[in-house]
């Protein structure tokens, strides 16, 4: 049985590293529910946040594999328990002067924020866990949802340690 899982991945800042490590994926058909890159704190390194659907065996075998590869400084699954992830949603939504007040209040409801408006319409930008951007989305609905672009989850381990120092410290006395 298959499940979803969050990996973060730190690799050297370089180019074609993000094509060797998605065509791993790709190679074991796996599909990449969101992929986040960016860079971190320390310029030579970045970090990929995959999500897929694995079954644990296949998913360490990946893992294996993704740790061979040269550009590839560390690998940490991501528990949603012991980490905070995110999304970011912009949504374009019908918004007349007959609705625009009821769409505003459900974007107060989510807390998300009025970022353009247009004489029939609204962008709302949203961030949350999957979940609450879908609740988002379903609450609006009902006014027509015009565009949808959503970002890849960005996530972070919870309390003080940071996963790019250790990381960083680890290649620099190899």
């Amino acid at each position: 049985m298959s499940t979803r899982h969050t990996l973060s991945v730190l690799v050297e800042n370089k180019p074609g590293v993000l094509t060797r490590v998605s065509a791993l994926f790709a190679r074991r058909a796996f599909n990449i529910h969101s992929l986040a890159v960016g860079p971190t704190e320390h310029p030579e390194i970045s970090r990929i946040t995959v999500v897929v659907d694995a079954a644990e065996l296949p998913l360490e075998q990946v893992t294996k594999q993704l740790n061979k590869l040269i550009n590839v400084i560390k690998i940490v699954e991501l528990e949603a328990e012991s980490s905070v992830q995110r999304e970011l949603l912009l949504v374009k939504v019908r918004a007349d002067d007959a609705s625009r007040t009821a769409v505003l209040q459900v974007v107060e409801l989510f807390r998300a924020h009025v970022v353009d408006v247009a004489p029939d319409a609204v962008t709302v930008e949203a961030t949350g866990s999957h979940s609450k951007l879908q609740a988002l989305l379903t609450a609006l609905e009902a006014h027509g949802v015009r565009e949808i672009v959503q970002s890849g989850t960005v996530a972070i381990g919870r309390g003080s340690r940071s996963m790019t120092d250790r990381a960083l410290e680890r290649v620099r006395t190899a």
